[in-house]
């Protein structure tokens, strides 16, 4: 039994829409990461790309974003908080994700404060970077 949270005790998203599948590091309020195990039935699949399934970049952005969450609502100090995407900059896509892809995601967050924070993220394939972007989010009450 992993002695970090499970993503659905620590995110309002659920399923289609939960994309961290477990936390594998977590340093609450700094940083974290996770895995996101792609099997093949998610639903983006079968219209992103007929013959060719392929991860859609954004939702690796997403995914990324959904740790930075974990990380963030970890911290006591942001109990009762909702983060909300403020901006995505720098996003580069690199590689290319496919079913049966494990997708590891790794945040950091470099500037946070009682209504907003930034991090910056990547999405690990391989060991080799797929994708990575700088987040900013706004806090709302949940």
């Amino acid at each position: 039994m992993s002695e970090f949270p499970t993503p659905a005790s620590v995110l309002a998203h659920r399923p289609p829409f939960l994309f961290v599948d477990e936390v594998i590091a977590l340093e609450p309020g700094v940083s974290g990461a996770g895995l996101w195990h792609l099997t093949g039935d998610e639903w983006f699949f079968a219209g992103h790309f007929p013959g060719r399934p392929t991860l859609p970049g954004v939702l690796m952005c997403e995914a990324i974003a959904q740790m930075g969450a974990i990380a963030v609502l970890s911290d006591g100090k942001y109990a009762g908080k909702l983060p909300l995407f403020g901006g995505l900059d720098s996003a580069r896509f690199r590689r290319q994700v496919v079913p049966g892809d494990t997708l590891e995601l790794r945040v950091e967050l470099t500037r946070m404060s009682s209504r907003a924070g930034k991090g910056t993220g990547k999405a690990i394939l391989n060991g080799e970077v797929a994708c990575e972007c700088e987040l900013m989010f706004v806090f709302v009450n949940a």
